[in-house]
This record gives structure tokens, C-alpha cells and sequence, in this order.
């Protein structure tokens, strides 16, 4: 740990001139800033707080942990080789060429072009370019309308958070006003006397009603997390993705899976939509895919769509000065390597996903959990007043803050969205790890129930 004048002069002059995303900058100026030093393996090290077990893979993303050194080691070569060229006008680099093959070579069949960008929002503003210039060119102008979901999450820039459907975002800037949203597949929270069978059946239908209300010809495509990640990690019940399917079949829209946080095998296979047998026409990725060694996203984008702006388009005019970046390139080569030879993908199925979820499920009978649902390596624990009614703590109890902090007062990195906590762990994580996991989740939930005064 660092000593503690270098300490608070560093905290102080973070609070002064670096502005945060996501932050609270009141509050940031009277909590100060957790300032991380260094990382290894599945851990990180807070200069105040010391070692702490990582337990949301950084932002989602460090799925191989942070001592990689073949990666590192891939990044120096391209480095000294090629360290950076633009892809504009005609031009390519051997990484971002190698890159699109292996991606292709690893999506559906009928998906075989990618567009590379810097970020899972930066590749979702590519695909509302895409789908505009798809349906123009097709010569069906009026489909313009995208539909999303509340609660999602995908992205941050004003078209991409416009995509999304979380209230508090929306009333700090204008939306995009060709963004409409149907009701989330969330169970626990929105089910009320339903089964999850009724109540994944009722959501799925809100997006035919939409489709209706707004005309089929109005509409352009439906955009979705397989599961939603940032919005609480709401795993839909087992009858919605089959009747989003009947209706995303019935009608001539495109669907779009984001799966910046799943893609990769986090969910234990190698894309979340790929546990619902579903078929999109476009792909958004990012984080894992280079395991956050690099900023670098893109989009997949299916044939019968490729088809038509390649042989009908002309000059698409769109893209980004570090699309491609070869050096971004070479750390997600390296990165699909690691996760090829070393069975990831595979070990998150059948291995360390279900002692994850064998392990988390200990912890219902604690008095302050109403559920814990996980798929492969990613988690949610929601945290409840009264379990058998489902019945939330008063918003300015702060529940799910108060566990956040414990935990790490405890060395583990959790993620409160309102009262869920999330876990998102590193998928290299032994057994030991999760069992470290789960006793300091433990603790931290403890701590949190005295602090309510339940007990």
C-alpha cells in the first residue's frame, strides 16, 4: 500500500481535475478516490483498501485476469512493427485483416463481415448506421423506428444510451427520438403474482404489440443483451426467448444481439444468444474480446445485409480514426488464442460455472437475499426487506450501497444496481477463488443486515 501522504495527494488531485464517468462528483469530493495500483491475476490492489478479490473482471471485461504476459508480449511486437495505420480509403493491417477472419470463422454461418470499432457504444452507434443505410437502400425508407427494452443498457454516447432504457440517463440529455422500448423479461422485480413462465410470455408479447402499434413498416430492428447485464443481470425465464423468436420471425425487422458482456464465454458458450437458439443479423462486441488490454469493439454484421451495402451502397460514411488499430488488433488475437488452448469456454460450462453457481446458491438461506440467479460465470443477488413477498428496503435505506462498501471492506469488488448485487468474475478463477468469493459475500451481506438493523 502506498504511504499515506503520497496517498491523499494523489486522491486530491484526482478529485480536482479528472472528471469520472459514472460518478456522483459531490460525493467523489467527499469520499475521495479509490486509486488501484497494480493487479495480478484475479486480484487488484487499492491503495487504501490493499488486495481485494475482483469480482466484476474490471469492467466486465478482464475474463482472463490481469497476468496475461502473451498478450502483453503481442501488443510490444506490433508495437515496434506497426504501431498504428488508419483503415480508411482502402487500407488494412495484417492484425485487423487476421482479426475479421477469425471472428467470422468463429460466428453463425450466415455471418462473415465485421466493422471494427473502440467500444460497445461506439459499435452500436455503427449499427444504427448500418441499419439506416440498409433499409434506405433496400428501398424501404420508412423503417427507421429501433426497438430496445427498458432497463437495458448499451452504451453511453447519445445514440447508443438512447438504445438503452434507464430513466435516470434519459432525463439528462435528448433522446433520440426513433427509439422506442417494451418491457423487460425481470421476474423478480416486475412479476408480481405471475409464474415466470406467465410473466416471460407477457414480456416477449409487449414487443408484437409494439411492433403493431408503430407498423411493421415503420419498424427497423429489435435490439437485446441475451441477458441484461448492467441492468441487474436479469435472466429471462425459459418462456421468453422462444416466443421473442416466433415474433422476431414473423416479421420482417433485423435483430441485433449486444453482447459486449457475454460475448467471449462468460455465459459458458461462446455468445449468450447461443443459449436461446436465436439468429441475429448483428453482432456488438467488445470488452473481453482483447480481456481489456485494449479498447477495441465491432459489429458482425450478417450476409444478407453485407450483400446489399456492398453491392449497392457505394461509400459507406462512417467510421473512426483507431477502427482496426492494429495494435487493439494483435491484443484480441492473442486474447481468442488464450481462450482456444486453454478451454475456456469449455471450463466455464462444465467446470468452474457450475461450482460458481453450486456456491452462490448457499447463499439464499441468508436473511437478507430474496434470490441469487446466475448463468456460466455471472451473478445476481437480490437483497430484500421480506423474502416471501419480494418486498424491497426504503430506496434511502440504501441497501445495495451498503453492501457494495462492506464488500470491499471485506477485499471483494461487487456491483450494486439499486439493491442486485452483481458478481462477474474472471472465468480463470479456481475453486479456492470462488470460495473466497462466496465467504466474503457472506461477510459483506452480514455487515449489511446489521447496518439495516435486521439483525
Amino acid at each position: 500500500m502506498t504511504d499515506k501522504t503520497t496517498f491523499e495527494t494523489r486522491q486530491a488531485s484526482d478529485g480536482q481535475h479528472h472528471l469520472h464517468p459514472f460518478t456522483d462528483y459531490q460525493e467523489l469530493c467527499e469520499q475521495g478516490t479509490r486509486l488501484i495500483s497494480h493487479a495480478e491475476g484475479c486480484y487488484i490492489h487499492d491503495e487504501q483498501h490493499g488486495k481485494l478479490l475482483d469480482g466484476m473482471s474490471g469492467l466486465w471485461c478482464c475474463n482472463l485476469g490481469y497476468t496475461q504476459p502473451t498478450i502483453v508480449e503481442a501488443v510490444t511486437r506490433q508495437l515496434n512493427t506497426l504501431p498504428y495505420y488508419n483503415n480508411f480509403f482502402q487500407c488494412s493491417n495484417a492484425p485487423a485483416t487476421e482479426l475479421a477472419d477469425r471472428l467470422a470463422a468463429m460466428a453463425p454461418k450466415h455471418i462473415n463481415n465485421v466493422f471494427f470499432t473502440n467500444s460497445g457504444s461506439e459499435g452500436n452507434d455503427t449499427i444504427l448506421r448500418i441499419v439506416n443505410r440498409y433499409w434506405d437502400l433496400k428501398e424501404q425508407p420508412l423503417k427507421r423506428y429501433v426497438i430496445s427494452r427498458n432497463n437495458a443498457y448499451h452504451g453511453s454516447t447519445i445514440a447508443a444510451a438512447s438504445l438503452g432504457g434507464m430513466s435516470f440517463m434519459h432525463k439528462q440529455f435528448h433522446t433520440l427520438d426513433n427509439i422506442e422500448h417494451i418491457d423487460q423479461p425481470y421476474w423478480f422485480d416486475e412479476g408480481g403474482d405471475l409464474s415466470p413462465e406467465e410473466f416471460g410470455l407477457k414480456a416477449a408479447q409487449s414487443l408484437e404489440t409494439k411492433i403493431l402499434e408503430l407498423g411493421e413498416e415503420n419498424v427497423a430492428a429489435f435490439i437485446a443483451e441475451p441477458i441484461q447485464g448492467a441492468g441487474g443481470v436479469i435472466i429471462a425465464p425459459d418462456s421468453y426467448w422462444p416466443e421473442m423468436k416466433r415474433i422476431l420471425n414473423k416479421y420482417d425487422i433485423l435483430f441485433i444481439s449486444d453482447e459486449v458482456i457475454f460475448g467471449f464465454g462468460r455465459s459458458g458458450k461462446m455468445f449468450g444468444f447461443q443459449h436461446y437458439d436465436m439468429q441475429p443479423d448483428m453482432i456488438n462486441f467488445a470488452k473481453a474480446v482483447s480481456n481489456g488490454f485494449q479498447p477495441i469493439g465491432g459489429v458482425m454484421v450478417a450476409d444478407k445485409i453485407t450483400d446489399v451495402i456492398k453491392s449497392k451502397g457505394g461509400e459507406f460514411g462512417h467510421g473512426f480514426t483507431y477502427s482496426g488499430h492494429p495494435a487493439a488488433c494483435a491484443a484480441a488475437l492473442a486474447t481468442l488464442d488464450i481462450i482456444r488452448d486453454e478451454g475456456i469456454v469449455e471450463r466455464v460450462a462444465n467446470d468452474i460455472g457450475p461450482y460458481f453457481k453450486q456456491q452462490l446458491e448457499t447463499l439464499s438461506d441468508h436473511e437478507l437475499v430474496g434470490e441469487v440467479r446466475s448463468l456460466g460465470m455471472v451473478a445476481a443477488i437480490e437483497l430484500v426487506a421480506d423474502k416471501a413477498s419480494r418486498t424491497r428496503f426504503a430506496e434511502d435505506k440504501g441497501a445495495g450501497s451498503l453492501c457494495r462498501d462492506a464488500s470491499i471492506e471485506h477485499g471483494l469488488v461487487m456491483r450494486a444496481t439499486g439493491d442486485t448485487m452483481i458478481i462477474a468474475p474472471p472465468l480463470i478463477m479456481s475453486k479456492d477463488q470462488v470460495n473466497e468469493l462466496i465467504e466474503k459475500s457472506r461477510k459483506a451481506l452480514d455487515d449489511t443486515a446489521a447496518a439495516l438493523g435486521v439483525r
